[in-house]
């Protein structure tokens, strides 16, 4: 590492000490963006890159709340206000006991980037609880979304910072946020994303991110002469993003041979296709972070505690949390002949395993694949804005430009001179460039 980079993230780490996943996803940012930073000094003089890296606000605050049993139940909410140079901050709320500040500032960095990408009017945000919603009764987790909403209220809005849903946040709790917010603000606005289709929600608003990953995987594919038609896929998760990444990958006619949950993973030989999509959806539902009732369902086998990336398959994918693929795992992937990895989960590569990934094989980040799901969530405030509704279509169409956009921008500024696209720096450069050019037509703030 560049001497100058190893003093820059020295100072960066006094300030964040013990935040290893926001450090890492800064140094990500900081390797490959330092050349391009150095080559414009107006960049370096409005110090850009010291202000990325420091959130304009974070909110910490107390959630209690009373369970079924009378018991009082106190948990932590975050909202992590990034960065707004380029509209209202946008990013998810996830409710999670993993969750804590350095997780969340991590996804509110990477958040900045991704909604740049999109080329929509949104800033970056981030926010949750250490709240786990297994084995709550909905009653439990309507008071605590609104008792969550009691404190939140006051520091989002349609033109502020608009949440939407992650990890442990779907159509359900959403819906409950957004009532105690319309009933604290008495007004009906686009504050949050991922709503019901009945009270101002998306057409494919859950299936976007998952769809976003196969096409910016597709556009990969184009530029080395290839298709997914035949190609085998590892998909790991079972939630939203992976039921969306199996649902696409399919149609445009590959076969996607593994799910996983916390419990381990399913290979399904024969390919996950019809009603075994749709049962995905009846998993996720059950709330219990399981994926053995499939194999009982439909046979295959079952590898209990095991990672996906054991297979040997064409793509993988993984479409779950954060440093779920590690370097062992990338070389064995490597080894059984895969060609590509993306992605669709926020830096779901550890470091080592992005680095060897890239060297190796073809490579792309996060903040570039995933960026469907709330390139949707973007629409969906454009339509609650024009009160009225796309048909699902032109939502669809609409994302497939989008995604081919943002794979564009990688190519532009992320192919080395031999040719070969380094899609970690091109989403990166692609990302920085437009929110240091608001940043500094801004001014100091």
């Amino acid at each position: 590492m560049d001497a100058k980079i190893k003093e820059f993230m020295e100072s960066v780490r006094m300030k964040n000490p013990g935040e290893d996943e926001f450090l890492q996803a800064v140094e990500e940012v900081v390797e490959t963006v330092w050349d391009f930073y150095q080559e414009n000094p107006h960049y370096k003089k409005a110090k850009i890159l010291e202000r990325m890296t420091e959130p304009e606000r974070v909110i910490m605050f107390r959630v209690p709340w009373i369970d079924d049993n009378g018991e009082v139940q106190v948990n932590r909410g975050y909202r992590i206000e990034f960065n707004s140079a380029l509209g209202p901050y946008k990013g998810g709320l996830r409710f999670h006991p993993s969750v804590t500040l350095s997780g969340l500032k991590f996804l509110g960095f990477e958040q900045t980037f991704k909604n740049s990408l999109t080329s929509l009017p949104m800033g970056g945000g981030k926010g949750g609880s250490d709240f786990n919603p297994k084995g709550k009764s909905d009653t439990e987790i309507m008071r605590f979304c609104q008792a969550f909403m009691s404190e939140l209220f006051r520091h989002i809005g349609p033109n502020t910072d608009v949440p939407a849903g992650d990890i442990g946040v779907g159509g359900r709790e959403i819906g409950y946020l957004f009532g105690q917010y319309k009933k604290l603000k008495n007004e009906f606005t686009g504050v949050l994303t991922g709503k019901g289709l009945e009270y101002g929600g998306s057409l494919i608003r859950p299936e976007a991110t998952g769809f976003g990953a196969i096409y910016f995987v597709r556009e990969m594919l184009k530029t080395v002469g290839e298709t997914l038609e035949g190609k085998t896929i590892a998909v790991s998760g079972f939630g939203n993003v992976a039921w969306g990444a199996v649902k696409k990958a399919v149609e445009l006619g590959a076969k996607v041979v593994t799910l996983s949950g916390p419990d381990g993973y399913v290979h399904d030989p024969e390919g996950i296709s019809g009603e075994k999509i749709d049962y995905m959806l009846e998993l996720r539902a059950t709330n219990m972070d399981v994926v053995e009732p499939y194999v009982e369902r439909f046979g295959g086998e079952f590898h209990a505690g095991k990672k996906p990336w054991e297979q040997k398959v064409d793509i993988a994918i993984p479409c779950a949390i954060q440093n779920e693929l590690n370097e062992e795992d990338a070389k064995t992937l490597i080894a059984n002949g895969c060609a590509l990895i993306a992605e669709a989960s926020n830096m779901g590569c550890t470091a080592e395993a992005a680095f060897l990934a890239s060297e190796k094989i073809m490579f792309a980040p996060g903040k570039a694949v995933n960026a469907g799901g709330v390139a949707v969530s973007g629409l969906e405030m454009s339509q609650n804005s024009m009160r009225l509704n796309w048909h699902e279509q032109e939502v669809d169409d609409r994302l497939k430009h989008i995604m081919t956009n943002i794979h564009t921008t990688c190519v532009k500024f992320g192919t080395d001179p031999n040719g070969k696209v380094n899609y970690i720096k091109g989403a990166n450069i692609g990302g920085f460039v437009k929110v240091a050019e608001a940043m500094i037509a801004q001014g100091v703030v």
